[in-house]
């Protein structure tokens, strides 16, 4: 290679690390998600193989999702105090271990063990409270536009691992696709995340692929902050702890996440209830993975430049209009009111995930910002458990879901007005309402 291409590479050896990070998160989203969702497809050999309810069965995927809500905390702080490659390569040993161990089990608390505890708390090792953890350190101007792709990782995982997984189920049976995933984990997953590291300057980069400036360049003046006083403090978790933000955004939080959960665990059911068959009610739910993917990545970038708050917004507006059509569905169950509830599901209503990890950065941006967005991952976990649950109570006391689904659009009411009243906005800018940097004080950005 000549010595300007070599300079070339270098110059440009910081855009590159940046979307190699990016692609090892999509690739490491896409296998650890699909590898706990996976459960769905053998719940139904798993009863029928050793005799047992389907709530006893279930129950193992529900105690998994309550073991991520316990472990938030923790994998903030190993996230601060380790870094990601710790963190995401005990989880790889944790879920690889879950699935190389469930085809032995013969009793209940094997299969809470395995495909339970070391399953789920393995991939919340790896997954989404793991990449919100240090994604955001990589990106600033493109922070929510790179968390959107490496997030799009779960559909794309779930259109090509999932069909794969219940191929070999049908030919080997479900021991099989336990193997199978657990060595893709293995050969995958673990090496690749090596080449992962908390923040770019571990590495001597700057976020964004930025230049390095010379060695006696004064140090370039943040253009996006709005609170100086605030982005000063030191965030410790105590301390975040103390200030309204934290509490807003847990409810923001808890309240989103809530009805996400609460259509994604009952909608193929209601589906069924007001008229559509069983295989329109699995179409629907796969096709909302489908079209999430456009929308994370999309609204992502949208949020650098118009704000996370107005992308906030018309996510939890995508839930509401997808809570509106299943409403609307019951006394007119037509393909038009369908396609409605899945597109505002998937394409709005997804994209939350591609701003919550930038919000917390925003407002608690610092060297504890891990341990204050682990605590945080209780209100996201805690929501989606109650979500389905408090939604299947109404319904059963009831007997209908109607006043459900209402109380969920009311949810997502509040979670809007929760994110407003957090305003990261008034602490730091996002790169499109940013003031432009003076020529003299600019630094070039790549990419």
């Amino acid at each position: 290679m000549s010595t300007p291409a070599r300079r070339t590479l270098a110059a440009r050896l910081p855009f590159y690390y940046g979307w190699l990070i990016i692609a090892v998160a999509f690739m490491t989203m896409g296998i650890s998600v699909t590898a706990r969702t996976a459960f769905s497809l053998l719940l139904d050999p798993l009863r029928a193989e050793y005799g047992w309810e389907t709530g006893l069965v279930a129950g193992a995927f529900s105690f998994g999702f309550l073991v991520s809500a316990i472990l938030g905390p923790l994998v903030g702080r190993m996230m601060d105090r380790h870094g990601p490659r710790v963190v995401i390569e005990v989880g790889v040993l944790l879920l690889a271990s879950g699935l190389f161990l469930a085809p032995i089990i013969e009793q209940p608390w094997q299969l809470y063990l395995t495909l339970g505890l070391l399953v789920g708390g393995g991939a919340n090792l790896m997954s989404f409270t793991a990449q919100s953890l240090y994604l955001p350190n990589w990106f600033e101007r493109r922070r929510a536009f790179a968390i959107g792709i490496a997030f799009s990782g779960v559909g794309v995982g779930a259109i090509i691992l999932l069909p794969w997984l219940q191929g070999i189920i049908e030919r080997e049976g479900w021991r099989a696709s336990c193997w199978a995933m657990g060595w893709l984990v293995v050969l995958v997953i673990a090496p690749l995340n090596l080449l992962v590291r908390l923040r770019p300057q571990d590495l001597g980069l700057l976020p964004d692929g930025a230049a390095r400036p010379a060695a006696d360049a004064p140090a370039p003046v943040p253009k996006n902050i709005v609170d100086a006083d605030w982005v000063a403090r030191e965030w410790t978790l105590a301390l975040a702890m103390r200030t309204a933000r934290f509490w807003w955004l847990m409810a923001g939080f808890f309240a989103a996440v809530f009805a996400w959960y609460a259509v994604q665990v009952h909608q193929t059911a209601y589906l069924v209830s007001v008229g559509f068959s069983p295989m329109v009610g699995a179409w629907a739910l796969g096709v909302v993975s489908v079209v999430a993917i456009p929308g994370q990545i999309g609204l992502g970038a949208l949020s650098d430049r118009y704000g996370r708050e107005v992308i906030w917004m018309v996510g939890c507006s995508g839930f509401i209009i997808c809570f509106a059509a299943l409403l609307a569905l019951d006394g007119n169950p037509s393909m038009p009111l369908l396609y409605l509830m899945v597109i505002s599901q998937g394409l709005l209503g997804y994209a939350l995930t591609s701003v919550m990890g930038p919000i917390v950065a925003e407002i608690f941006e610092g060297p504890h910002f891990g341990a204050i967005f682990g605590v945080m991952t209780v209100a996201l976990i805690g929501g989606g458990a109650a979500g389905p649950w408090v939604v299947g109570l109404i319904r059963d006391l009831s007997g209908a879901y109607t006043a459900g689904f209402v109380v969920a659009i009311a949810g997502c009411l509040f979670s809007i007005a929760a994110i407003w009243i957090a305003a990261p906005r008034k602490v730091r800018l996002v790169p499109g309402r940013s003031r432009p940097a003076p020529a003299s004080e600019a630094v070039e950005l790549r990419g």
